[in-house]
């Protein structure tokens, strides 16, 4: 065997490194091919919040999937829940909704929230370079939207969304998805799900040097002229598909800066919608998934909570 292809050619830690031979290697989350199962976590019934769980395939072609999580407090067909779109974080590379990490935040939110939600498992870069993961994410919502007359191919969201109170949420590069599909979902007029808000947590947009990483698994960008790097430059970003922003940041999160600039970037594009903003004190990116235990992690909870829940 040819030692050199042992050879690694791009290393991004912590998230991934290719080898000579073209192997790619993902420090944080297993290959899906060789899971082991160790860091996966199991669909069914979760004993402490009583949330049920299932995996669904949402496009067949491409093998898109997506957990999702019912709460306990379901009342029957006649009391439908507003439903959480979600996706999630992890350099656009590494991160899944089967993760437990991921899996048990959504729990909690489920939990807590008394929401559906649908947590969608994008496919990921380097070997599907963006912008696939948000033209997947994107026709995952539509595969959703499907749904909002009762007579889509999967039962709970027939049975248990109410799509007149719709939420789209992720974290770091999921929320700059996120924001992705709520400008697609204006401009396009998305019929079905009415989306009530959008939940930015430690939102990842471009900064003002190129990201390495960001060039490699996005090589046709344009960088500073590319509206899903960098909203400002957006033409549409007034069309922004919700009527509500909540965004929140970490004190000591190096992203920091970008959500702001996020914010005041939506409220002087004309878009006609309102900015809920929040931190963090003392935690860093990502804390609520890195820390589930921080003492932090309630507040911030509470405030999607009652961003989810207002009238």
């Amino acid at each position: 065997m040819d030692s050199s292809n042992n050879e690694t050619t791009h290393e991004f830690p912590p998230f991934f490194k290719v080898y000579k031979d073209g192997r790619i290697e993902r420090y944080l989350t297993p290959d899906r091919a060789a899971t082991g199962g160790h860091h996966l976590a199991p669909t069914g019934l979760d004993p402490k919040t009583g949330v049920q769980s299932k995996d669904v395939v949402v496009l067949p072609d491409s093998g898109v999937s997506a957990r999702i999580f019912i709460p306990k407090l379901i009342n029957g067909p006649d009391h439908k829940l507003p439903l959480v779109v979600h996706y999630h974080g992890g350099g656009f590379c590494i991160g899944s909704p089967f993760v437990k990490t991921f899996h048990n935040f959504l729990v909690l939110l489920a939990s807590e929230a008394n929401v559906v939600i649908v947590s969608v498992d994008y496919r990921l870069a380097p070997e599907h370079p963006l912008p696939i993961p948000h033209e997947d994410s994107w026709a995952a919502m539509q595969w959703i939207a499907a749904h909002s007359n009762g007579q889509g191919p999967e039962p709970w969201l027939n049975e248990y969304v109410d799509f007149g109170r719709v939420f789209v949420a992720g974290e770091s590069a999921g929320a700059n998805i996120v924001h992705y599909v709520a400008v697609q979902a204006g401009v396009t007029g998305l019929v079905g799900p009415n989306i009530v808000g959008l939940v930015i947590l430690h939102p990842f947009f471009g900064g003002k040097e190129p990201d390495k990483m960001i060039s490699y698994i996005y090589p046709t960008s344009t960088w500073y002229d590319d509206p899903i790097l960098y909203p400002e430059v957006d033409p549409n970003l007034s069309r922004l598909g919700a009527k509500r922003v909540l965004i929140c940041v970490a004190e000591k999160d190096w992203l920091k800066d970008r959500a702001v600039l996020y914010s005041e970037t939506l409220g002087k594009s004309g878009w006609n919608g309102s900015v809920g903003f929040f931190e963090s004190q003392g935690e860093g990116h990502g804390f609520f998934l890195l820390n589930p235990s921080s003492d932090k992690v309630g507040p911030l909870m509470k405030v999607m909570v009652d961003f989810i829940n207002q009238d």
